[in-house]
């Protein structure tokens, strides 16, 4: 999962300018290697990347990450993603992510609406 991560962070930067080869350094890395299904590592590159996650066994056999990323944009704005991945999926969460408007009130009424009809035993085919 961290190495998936890595290479979106790295391609995001690599398309900034494809037919630049500038060297981006690696200005800080600490990993912590599994010890009983737990990890961690974090990493700091030159051009303003960050990364940092850590890992544990899961209850379903695979893991749990959590973690966060960030990267300034073309415009020089830092741009932050924290996430969760276990047996839910992705779970990504940033003040960029577009987010659905909220329902209209009436949905509301007609969701309560809806159990109420269940309860009483009336359904619809």
């Amino acid at each position: 999962m961290a190495w998936m991560i890595l290479l979106a962070l790295v391609t995001v930067a690599a398309a900034d300018d494809l037919d630049s080869r500038e060297h981006i350094p690696i200005v800080a890395e600490t990993r912590q290697e599994p010890v009983d299904g737990a990890s961690a590592s974090d990493f700091q590159s030159g051009n303003g990347i960050r990364f940092a996650q850590k890992a544990t066994p899961g209850a379903t056999g695979g893991s749990n990450a959590e973690g966060v990323y960030s990267y300034p944009d073309e415009f020089g704005n830092l741009i932050e993603v924290r996430y969760v991945a276990n047996e839910f999926g992705f779970q990504p969460q940033g003040a960029h992510l577009p987010v659905a408007p909220p329902a209209p009130a009436y949905v509301a009424d007609l969701l309560r609406i809806a159990e109420e009809q269940r309860a009483a035993g009336i359904t619809f085919e």
